[in-house]
């Protein structure tokens, strides 16, 4: 259901906000922002959604690493995230406009890091419940 949305609208056009595709369960945030340096960004989890993160626009630097063993810095359970202090090593993909990445509820990721400096990009990123 996330696939076909993402492949039956036209991303571009779309305003950023949220977009419910199947209530609660299946739902679509449309979002544009400023990439920032590694540095200023954080690792994240989340406990009850999958997220499909489809870069729409832009180029995005994306860290990601099993989250077991990882040191918490902020929980809030109730927005289903919790953060976690930067690893030592982890892993990253470059996002690309059309591309995108599945991250699972044992992923910790980092989302919205730049590449050289600061640039402007647009996102989906479909959360699915578990």
């Amino acid at each position: 259901t996330a696939y076909d949305w993402l492949r039956n609208n036209d991303l571009k056009a779309l305003e950023p906000g949220k977009y419910e595709i199947i209530g609660d369960d299946v739902v679509a945030n449309v979002q544009v922002y400023d990439t920032l340096p590694v540095e200023e960004k954080r690792f994240e989890a989340h406990d009850k959604f999958f997220d499909i993160q489809y870069l729409i626009e832009g180029v995005e630097f994306f860290g990601i690493c099993d989250r077991e063993g990882l040191k918490v810095k902020e929980a809030k359970p109730e927005n289903d995230v919790i953060f976690f202090e930067t690893p030592d090593t982890y892993g990253h993909v470059i996002l690309h406009p059309d591309e995108f990445i599945v991250v699972a509820p044992e992923d910790a990721h980092m989302p919205g890091c730049c590449m050289d400096k600061p640039a402007s990009a647009k996102k989906a990123v479909i959360k699915v419940r578990v």
